[in-house]
């Protein structure tokens, strides 16, 4: 058996962009920056950056367009695919 479930939480870093597929169906893409604080070798405090790019379609497409906004908070689960 294989798992693909990936949790997010962090911050978009643009507006939802929401667009229809030919077939009709909604779809917005955005992006998330999630950020992880850790201490290096020398006991320094680090901090990384990663973006994500993100995907949903249809109900939860309008949605998202509706309520989120730049710079704010969002949580996202859901499957992960390579582009």
């Amino acid at each position: 058996m294989y798992i693909n479930k990936v949790i997010l939480f962090g911050n978009l870093t643009r507006d939802p962009e929401l667009r229809a597929l030919p077939s009709g169906m909604n779809v917005c893409n955005f992006s998330i920056a999630t950020n992880r604080v850790y201490r290096d070798r020398e006991g320094k405090k680090q901090e990384q950056t990663d973006f994500h790019n993100v995907v949903v379609f249809g109900r939860q497409a309008d949605t998202v367009a509706q309520y989120m906004k730049k710079g704010r908070s969002v949580y996202v689960e859901g499957r992960l695919q390579t582009r």
